[in-house]
């Protein structure tokens, strides 16, 4: 195809390397290398994405042998940082064979996921989670939690941290940094795999199956897994509130306990088929069931300004519930005539829908019952995305030049219906005051453009902007209302590289972005939650508007590698909690604009080998958190501010007569929550394996080694003072049998990804 054809994909060729921020490598003799040259202008703005190595099987044209994006599979087992993120292999993790997403996120520096599955990046929730480099309904909202703690670790190849998303990517998943999860796959000719199986403390297991084959044109791969987990959630609430005009107080507790079953199953699986020397098409399909069962208690104790008690029951829960999540991907990719030129198309659909049911009873020992004693409530929410995405790369004598667009489509749905039960008949009676339902209709129009411009041989400069259109329809079909909103956002970003010598660079980052409320933001119904808590959203919610700089030093001393980053972040307008007392005891939290956010800290990691057995992974984050919050008694703005400090710290062992060993501990400093903060926690996880014979290993794990894991929330405001300590597993331990087949030894056949790092088989649409 001519080059005058090719352009014509502008607006035509749908991204896969744009929004993973993938670059064309040169098609007539593919390569990789850890370095670029330094006296190469092309390679200041591009240090690892510009250079040269052998195909590494004829069997697979070079179309489709060689991603883009290869920078990870060069690091091996190192990060691998680029201009616009920070690489972190996670495939080598010891624990990969038996943990899930969360534990292979809980390993690298600054990120954080506690047991509900809530991520933190640098202390802050606001985080978009990616697969592939793209949006996925799995990640959204309430059913990212499930997802990451039951996708198997022995997944993902590695994960991207993306501080100052660029021009390419868009802000209808939220405006925050980037987790890129990328999911694992390989290109080699023939036919590999893998399978696990592993049993762990109070009848948990897991078990994970992958595999791929590739001849010629035509490549398939594809993994299914299974899991089972067992929880014993236990938390306590304390709760004061005050009346600061009368100078009185009333006091209130909660305690809950619980047993919860969690079983999960799924698959994921792609074809690539080369059309021919420049074209390559790829399809995926993945889906997976998540299940879950509860038996809880909840006791609830009310205080007078006596101290005495006048209401003491015990509420008794049985849940049942899941999800299914369904991702279909069709993509493909023209290699044009020009070094370098390439096009891009990309549609993604997916989908997830959660459905629970919990039957409650109240029992009563002290004060007479208010309102019904037996109650069923079910809850259903249904999120649907449609992504279609396109770019075109051009490389030039003085840079790259990239275009692209994007159509998108979100649908949310979330329906709550409580019935009271009367005790003597069992018949059902709805509960209109808790019942409802509400959707959410959003378009996102967008078109973006960037240029890295080579300055001299040392300074490269990539600048884009990003504009989008976007159109909001929100009903809340129990009351009968309706309201509609548009706008038009412009989104710059700027990047500049600079080698200072052979092992040192210098990188410095700006984004501009903005955060757009979710359904469950923007629903105004009171929802119930439990006897002391409901929420509800805020219809009339604005935009957070966040501005990010960041300056990095990224050095190698001998064996060690360095990663120093100083960055500043403003947020104005945050969406946020509000927590106000609507009676003496239930607590509403809901949602504003109220307030803004300023942080700036010191970020680094520190890898490398201290003996030719002993290898050292250390990382740490110093913060400093400034907020303005609403004040309800002077009815205003109140500031707070708290110092942070997180670390990590993981050796590992690796010796050829008795395998390898790892220890991870992992320190969360205190941070700041929109009216108090969450305390600080340390943890420790162990894990070992052993090779068995050149394919089979025994692989032992043991997370929470300590059992010191809890998460202690308080809110502290001039109306309410509340501490909540909650603790979800405790210490676990796992042992499996890994065995591989298809060829062993160095990459296990896991070593390149699909063309433009799309969802090859292992990943997910």
């Amino acid at each position: 195809m001519t080059l005058a054809v090719t352009g014509a994909l502008a607006c035509l060729a749908l991204p896969v390397a744009a929004q993973t921020g993938a670059l064309p490598v040169v098609v007539a003799k593919p390569v990789v290398v850890a370095k670029p040259d330094k006296k190469d202008a092309a390679t200041a703005v591009k240090a690892e994405d510009k250079v040269e190595a052998k195909p590494e099987a004829p069997a697979v044209p070079v179309a489709a042998e060689v991603a883009s994006d290869a920078t990870v599979t060069v690091s091996a087992n190192r990060p691998s940082n680029r201009i616009d993120r920070q690489v972190y292999d996670v495939k080598t993790d010891v624990g990969a064979s038996n943990g899930s997403a969360a534990d292979a996120l809980n390993n690298v520096p600054s990120v954080a996921v506690d047991p509900d599955g809530t991520v933190t990046l640098r202390g802050s929730t606001n985080v978009q989670v990616f697969v592939d480099g793209k949006r996925s309904a799995m990640m959204q909202g309430d059913n990212r939690g499930a997802t990451l703690n039951s996708l198997p670790a022995e997944d993902i190849e590695s994960v991207e941290v993306i501080n100052n998303p660029g021009a390419q990517f868009g802000n209808d998943g939220g405006g925050g940094p980037i987790v890129n999860l990328v999911m694992r796959r390989t290109r080699r000719a023939g036919g590999f795999g893998s399978v696990s199986a592993n049993g762990g403390t109070n009848g948990r297991y897991n078990s994970f199956l992958s595999g791929s084959y590739n001849t010629g044109r035509f490549g398939v791969q594809g993994a299914a897994y299974l899991r089972h987990e067992v929880r014993t959630p236990d938390s306590f609430a304390d709760r004061l509130r005050i009346d600061p005009v009368k100078g009185t107080s009333t006091r209130s507790t909660q305690e809950s306990k619980g047993d919860e079953a969690h079983d999960t199953a799924g698959f994921n699986t792609s074809l690539t088929y080369n059309l021919g020397d420049k074209d390559t098409f790829g399809a995926g399909l993945s889906y997976s069931r998540n299940s879950n069962e509860r038996d809880g208690t909840d006791r609830y104790v009310s205080y007078g300004t006596d101290g005495a008690a006048y209401r003491d029951y015990v509420r008794s829960t049985r849940r049942d519930g899941g999800n299914d999540n369904l991702g279909l991907s069709v993509r493909f990719e023209h290699r044009g005539d020009s070094r370098g030129e390439v096009g891009k198309m990309d549609l993604r659909v997916s989908s997830a829908n959660n459905e629970n049911d919990n039957a409650f009873a109240n029992l009563y020992a002290i004060g007479s019952a208010t309102g019904a004693q037996q109650s069923r409530q079910a809850n259903a929410s249904e999120t649907r995305l449609v992504d279609l995405t396109g770019d075109y790369e051009l490389p030039g004598e003085s840079g790259i030049f990239k275009i692209g667009y994007k159509a998108g489509s979100d649908r949310n749905t979330i329906d709550t219906r409580l019935a009271d039960i009367d005790p003597v008949t069992g018949a059902e009676r709805p509960n209109a005051l808790r019942s409802n339902s509400f959707a959410l209709h959003q378009t996102n129009l967008a078109l973006y453009g960037s240029y890295e411009l080579r300055i001299s041989p040392k300074w490269g400069v990539q600048a884009g902007l990003r504009a989008e259109h976007t159109t909001m329809d929100v009903k809340q079909l129990t009351s009968g209302t309706e309201a509609s909103n548009n706008y038009l956002n412009f989104i710059p970003s700027m990047f500049v590289s600079y080698v200072a010598s052979e092992d040192t660079d210098i990188r410095f980052t700006y984004a501009h972005r903005i955060r757009r409320p979710g359904a469950n933001d923007l629903n105004p119904f009171v929802v119930y939650r439990d006897e002391f808590n409901v929420s509800s959203g805020n219809p009339n919610l604005k935009s957070t508007r966040t501005d990010s700089f960041e300056l990095a030093f990224e050095s190698k001393f001998g064996a060690i590698d360095t990663n120093l980053r100083g960055y500043y972040r403003k947020d104005s307008g945050i969406i946020s909690e509000r927590k106000v007392f609507i009676s003496d005891t239930v607590l509403l939290t809901t949602r504003d604009n109220a307030g803004s956010n300023q942080s700036g800290g010191l970020e680094f990691n520190v890898r490398g080998k201290l003996t030719p057995q002993l290898t050292l992974n250390a990382s740490g984050n110093l913060v400093y958190t400034e907020q303005r919050i609403f004040n309800a008694t002077a009815d205003s703005d109140a500031k707070r501010s708290t110092p942070s400090q997180s670390g990590r710290l993981r050796l590992n062992y690796q010796h050829p007569t008795i395998g390898q060993m790892q220890f991870a501990l992992n320190a969360q400093g205190k941070t700041l929550a929109r009216q108090g903060y969450r305390q600080a926690t340390t943890t420790g996880n162990f894990s070992y394996r052993r090779p068995l014979t050149p394919a089979l290993s025994l692989v032992a794990n043991v997370t929470d080694v300590f059992d010191s894991g809890k998460s202690e929330t308080v809110t502290d405001t001039d109306t309410i003072k509340d501490t909540t300590i909650s603790r979800s597993n405790g210490r676990v331990m796992y042992l499996g049998l890994m065995y591989r087949f298809g060829g062993v030894g160095a990459g296990q056949g896991f070593g390149r990804r699909g063309p433009g790092g799309g969802p090859g088989g292992g990943g997910l649409p």
